[in-house]
């Protein structure tokens, strides 16, 4: 796009199914540079990409060439099936529906990146749950507990 100019950063945070801890540590590296790769393949730029074994959290600088909700749909969907194709969990795997995305400005990105590779750390002292309804609370979302995950 000639002359279009942009600095758009997104967090983005999704969870497994039922927030069922299934990403192995076996694999977890694996399946971050599997992201890491449709994202990159979007042409869009990963910063920071870790999580937990029942959710990712991501930092990205985006392009304007495509919406939020069809990467997203592409990064879910494809590793949901790649996962599935190598066998990496004894049932099927899938995404939580839904996503949270933030953006931030470029003199936030420090914190972010930081907060994102200290995942591990960060929740020997909080669980995903109390962490997720923080950030959408940080952010003034409106937000009713009870349609934030979905049991299936």
């Amino acid at each position: 796009m000639a002359n279009t100019f942009t600095q758009i950063h997104i967090h983005t945070v999704f969870a497994v199914q039922n927030r069922i801890s299934l990403i192995s540590e076996n694999w977890e590296t694996r399946l971050y540079q599997y992201i890491t790769g449709i994202i990159q393949n979007h042409e869009h730029k990963v910063l920071a990409i870790n999580g937990m074994p029942d959710h990712v959290h991501i930092i990205f600088g985006m392009r304007p060439t495509q919406s939020l909700s069809e990467l997203l749909q592409d990064v879910k969907g494809d590793s949901s099936r790649w996962i599935n194709e190598n066998k990496f969990t004894s049932g099927k795997f899938s995404w939580q529906e839904g996503y949270g995305a933030f953006s931030y400005s470029k003199s936030q990105l420090n914190a972010v990146i930081k907060y994102i590779n200290n995942q591990k750390k960060h929740h020997t002292k909080i669980s995903f749950i109390e962490e997720y309804t923080k950030i959408l609370s940080d952010f003034n979302i409106n937000f009713d507990e009870k349609y934030i995950f979905k049991i299936v």
